[in-house]
């Protein structure tokens, strides 16, 4: 597995679209997929599940919802062995409709919730399947119950 040693941070990536008499092309020109090894489709049984807390040191994963809206909570780890409860995640809602792409490099957990029924999340890896299962890390934390209630969807 390759080390990342540089910090970053997570990203939303905006997407465009461009129509005419034909129809509409929509498009991420900024989202250079050199690094990307495969890709799968996270579709939540229903609203009321919440697929969390799953981390990555190295793993970067990007988020691109295509039906629907998801919210996503990230957390930036300071510690794997043993993070910190007091935590507080950062929020995204991707709606379909707004072409926009959540990187979220390593160093942080997220978790995943459908906020529409039969709603779909493509994610894209920059690890191959092996190497990203060397690289999992999962927390029975509640993060989520650290944001004021006005926060929750």
């Amino acid at each position: 597995m390759k080390q990342v040693n540089k910090i970053m941070s997570v990203e939303l990536i905006k997407g465009k679209s461009h129509s005419d008499d034909r129809g509409t092309v929509t498009f991420n020109n900024d989202f250079d997929m050199t690094e990307i090894k495969r890709m799968y489709v996270i579709k939540n049984k229903d609203v009321n599940i919440f697929r969390a807390w799953q981390a990555h040191k190295i793993e970067e994963k990007y988020f691109k919802c295509i039906r629907g809206s998801v919210k996503i909570m990230v957390v930036k780890l300071d510690n794997f062995s043993s993070p910190s409860r007091e935590l507080i995640p950062s929020i995204f809602i991707l709606k379909s409709q707004n072409n926009e792409i959540l990187k979220v490099p390593g160093g942080y957990a997220n978790g995943i919730q459908s906020v529409e029924k039969d709603s779909e999340l493509l994610v894209f890896s920059n690890l191959d399947l092996e190497s990203a299962k060397e690289d999992q890390y999962s927390f029975n934390h509640t993060w989520e119950s650290n944001l004021p209630h006005s926060n929750h969807v």
